[in-house]
């Protein structure tokens, strides 16, 4: 069954925690053990009253057992929502944890087919799933299946003649239970999936405000919203129409035998064949007989609700790493003389190649830089170089070692990126600049930093300086201030290999040839590449090249790709033209 195969996952954390499971249904079984002694007191007071043969004495002692066996059953009841629903907790915490962990470790190409508010709906709202299928799905099962065979046990050993005609309903209840439960996963299935979509939408439209106000498109993203909103709740409410059929069916059926016991236990009582307190006491049973049923249901709804979120969360888990470290990989700082030959890479089989025949040097402190149109393959290229994504083998060697031969996190630490789409967290600036250091910063240390990319300078506008919160994705800064801040964090690793990815697309000419010099200052003798449109920017480069359709045109110094023609020249003649005016 799928259900079984997807709650099966969890098997590993209940042998983990399997002693404080087993304490737990221990209080549980004191539990329900004290419930069903309440009866038995209870009839022994009614006969005793119904004889006429009342003594005060009697009745206070019967009390004294009743009021410890309630002392009994709330002690227990705490333990067993301790243990049991603490497991339940910890098995959730876990989850979570190893979700976040592997999806760490996935590859990038994994995340641009799926949506953020979806992940999180996964990490949220699915976890909340299984800590109930861990926990109180349990408790039901097993105080479900305890309590109905020991009061079944009970009422054959005390009124077998009258259990026979009430125990009537009971398979029907059953069959109710069978016939709705396989029902219950694929609706809540559709639930979740659902409240995924929802979320990414939210996700999105507030992260894009700024261009929903930009565009005025308030109104068509509050439909789209509205639309998402309105499937959730029909999906909810299909999956609420059919739970709740659970409980007023099962308390119609249950209802029944107490039809059923009024009929034919009042009669027993009048031939003399049952005593009023036994009446009493099988009703009492009866009553607690409708928690089982209904715990069936709830059984089956948290099982089939838990199943589902399982199956949700393990086919996150159950993707592979596409980029991972080799066997024995090498550790260690590789060196910062890079060299890429015959390198030939497409995303996927199938898919037109974005790079070919790609080779050049960068010999150890030199600064190599990057000419292309759009589209022409410079980010695919920077980003084979940290294995963002895998290259062919033999293709990139980094002192000397295919950089497939290094271990993963070694490797990625020789490298600096600053992308053009900058990402910075929600905290401070200097938060965000230490970021990228492996240690703490000293106060100077983080101003110098700021210095070199000139955000010192927008800083003293800010309320706080450089301790000013910039809000999520930094929302408060310009596209350029980002990218500055960006550029300190990359120092503040002091990485071997720098890359500014059109880092300063965002800034003026000015500005950028300040930056530039001093970042070039702060890194002599390593070494850096530098990707841009600018032909300025490029002239502070040892070596270029240029990259057309994934190919590299030409290569050479500033002054030799000015001496020829090509693509180099063309738009050092349009720049500096476009400068000059008309």
């Amino acid at each position: 069954m799928p259900m079984l195969k997807e709650i099966a996952t969890l098997f590993p954390y209940f042998r983990r925690y399997k002693f404080r499971y087993l304490a737990g249904f221990m209080f549980l079984a004191v539990a329900s053990g004290g419930q069903m002694l309440i009866p038995q007191i209870l009839r022994q007071a009614v006969d005793i009253m119904s004889a006429g043969n009342f003594e005060s004495g009697v009745i206070a002692v019967l009390f004294r057992n009743l009021l410890a066996v309630a002392v009994c059953i709330s002690a227990a009841r705490f333990g067993w929502r301790y243990f049991i629903h603490g497991s339940s907790r910890r098995i959730e915490t876990e989850l979570r944890g190893r979700l976040f962990r592997h999806l760490l470790a996935l590859h990038a190409g994994f995340f641009a087919g799926q949506k953020t508010g979806e992940l999180m709906a996964r990490s949220t709202n699915d976890m909340y799933a299984v800590r109930m299928a861990s926990g109180m799905a349990l408790v039901a099962l097993a105080d479900g299946v305890f309590m109905t065979l020991a009061i079944l046990v009970i009422l054959f050993r005390q009124a077998a003649s009258l259990t026979w005609y009430i125990i009537l309903p009971l398979p029907l209840i059953t069959l109710l239970i069978i016939m709705l439960g396989t029902v219950v996963g694929k609706r809540f299935k559709k639930v979740q999936d659902v409240f995924a979509s929802l979320s990414g939408q939210t996700q999105e439209s507030i992260s894009g405000i700024r261009v929903i106000k930009s565009f005025v498109k308030e109104k068509y993203f509050l439909k789209k919203f509205g639309a998402e909103n309105e499937a959730y709740l029909r999906a909810n409410i299909d999956l609420v129409r059919l739970w709740g059929l659970f409980h007023p069916g099962i308390t119609f059926l249950s209802g029944l035998t107490g039809v059923l016991l009024l009929y034919f236990g009042g009669k027993a009582v009048l031939a003399g064949t049952l005593s009023p307190g036994l009446l009493l006491a099988v009703f009492s049973y009866l009553e607690m007989l409708i928690w089982p049923m209904i715990g069936a249901g709830f059984t089956v709804n948290m099982l089939q609700r838990g199943a589902a979120a399982l199956g949700r969360i393990n086919a996150v888990l159950n993707e592979k790493p596409a980029i991972v470290s080799r066997p024995a990989g090498r550790k260690g700082s590789p060196g910062e003389d890079l060299s890429v030959h015959d390198l030939c890479f497409r995303y996927e089989a199938g898919l037109p190649p974005v790079l070919e025949d790609v080779g050049f040097e960068i010999p150890a402190g030199k600064t190599l830089g990057i000419l292309g149109r759009t589209g022409s393959g410079k980010t695919s290229l920077v980003s084979l170089l940290p294995r963002i994504y895998d290259p062919p083998r033999g293709t990139i060697f980094l002192g000397g070692t295919d950089i497939l031969d290094y271990e993963l996190s070694s490797l990625r630490k020789t490298f600096g990126i600053v992308p053009q789409e900058t990402f910075l967290f929600s905290a401070s600036i200097s938060g965000n600049i230490a970021f990228g250091a492996e240690e703490e910063l000293p106060e100077e240390k983080l101003a110098a930093l700021a210095e070199i990319s000139t955000i010192s300078r927008d800083a003293k506008l800010f309320p706080q300086g450089l301790a000013t919160q910039i809000g999520e994705r930094g929302i408060t800064l310009s596209g350029g201030q980002k990218q500055r801040v960006a550029i300190s964090r990359a120092l503040a690793g002091n990485p071997h290999i720098l890359i500014l990815d059109d880092a300063l697309s965002s800034v003026d000419t000015q500005t950028e040839e300040k930056i530039l010099a001093g970042v070039l200052e702060y890194r002599r003798g390593k070494t850096n590449i530098i990707i841009s449109h600018r032909i300025r920017a490029l002239s502070f480069c040892d070596n270029i090249i240029v990259l057309e359709k994934g190919r590299v045109s030409q290569r050479g110094s500033h002054a030799e790709l000015l001496a020829r023609p090509g693509l180099y020249k063309d738009i050092h003649t349009l720049q500096i033209t476009g400068e000059q005016g008309p």
